[in-house]
């Protein structure tokens, strides 16, 4: 439940419920599914969704190497792929990944995943792609799979390494055969890189990093040098327990430079506190400010959250 007041305008939403359904066929095939309701009421005209973000079944080839097929998130990023809300700091997930990602992303395919050795894993899948219109947003191109165009399949590929206590290195590449799923003038292909770092230190200190970068074949709205995008965000935060009350509080800020389409290009800034009663529930509170570098605007907004998972 989100609490958010931009610049005077004020609003409370239940941004998300969802419910987890999985079963064990085998000890070595499993099926999990994630079935959402988004803004608390869905309908005709009403604000809400009821999304299927993930269906997949995945079996184990052997002690280290593992088959998925299905409606999965696509292992790009920090919060894409692990984002229920006791997992990240701020209110909102980091709009670098939000609108560049686009966070929360899932696609239907096919893929392996598994160990190449001690603390290195890797994923590696071909699905669906992207729809961009013509307007050029990332976020709009998802399909949801919902009788999505498959004409232009896309490929992701990741690989983690997690061999030291609380420390997580990533990097992920995707390319899309068309981006626009053939809706531009041309084919329009395009490539993604990411990487993150992801630190957690015994004595409470952390430090996220991210970087991620589009580069498409050509524009997409014509006038704009849209065949670009990229954006980062560092975030140190400092975790520790409370004497005066059960759990643990957390301290965090966020930089964070966003290039996306229309030549809009922004710099951001965040100070919050998260408040753990206990490991799987989460009181948060955070100040973030936008300053908008092309419009020269600046807005500002005050964030009140609520999240939980078991």
């Amino acid at each position: 439940m989100h609490y958010n007041s931009r610049d005077g305008d004020d609003e409370v939403d239940f941004h998300r419920f969802i419910l987890y359904v999985g079963h064990e066929f085998t000890d070595g095939i499993r099926f999990f599914s994630e079935l959402e309701l988004e803004h608390a009421l869905a309908g005709d005209g009403k604000p809400g969704e009821v999304e299927l973000e993930q269906a997949w079944i995945e079996m184990d080839l052997n002690e280290n190497h593992r088959l998925r097929a299905g409606l999965d998130i696509l292992p790009i990023g920090l919060v894409n792929y692990t984002h229920e809300p006791n997992t990240f700091y701020g209110v909102e997930r980091p709009e670098v990944e939000v609108r560049l990602i686009p966070a929360a992303w899932w696609e239907a395919g096919i893929g392996f995943n598994g160990d190449l050795a001690p603390g290195w894993n890797y994923d590696v899948r071909v699905h669906s792609g992207l729809a961009v219109p013509g307007n050029g947003t990332i976020r709009s191109g998802r399909q949801k799979v919902a009788e999505a165009n498959a004409d232009h399949p896309a490929f992701t590929g990741r690989l983690l390494y997690t061999g030291m206590p609380g420390l997580e290195v990533g990097g992920s590449v995707q390319y899309q055969s068309d981006i626009q799923a053939g809706g531009g003038v041309t084919s329009n292909d395009a490539t993604l890189l990411e990487g993150h770092v992801d630190w957690k230190h015994s004595s409470g200190f952390g430090l996220r990093a991210l970087y991620v970068r589009w580069d498409l074949d050509t524009v997409i709205r014509a006038g704009t040098d849209d065949d670009e995008r990229y954006g980062y965000y560092i975030e140190p935060a400092y975790r520790f327990p409370l004497n005066f009350i059960r759990g643990d509080a957390g301290i965090f800020a966020r930089w964070s430079e966003l290039d996306r389409a229309n030549d809009r290009e922004e710099d951001s800034i965040q100070l919050g506190l998260n408040y753990w009663p206990t490991e799987k529930a989460v009181f948060k509170f955070d100040w973030t400010q936008v300053d908008d570098t092309d419009a020269n605007t600046t807005s500002s907004s005050l964030n009140l959250g609520l999240g939980y998972e078991f």
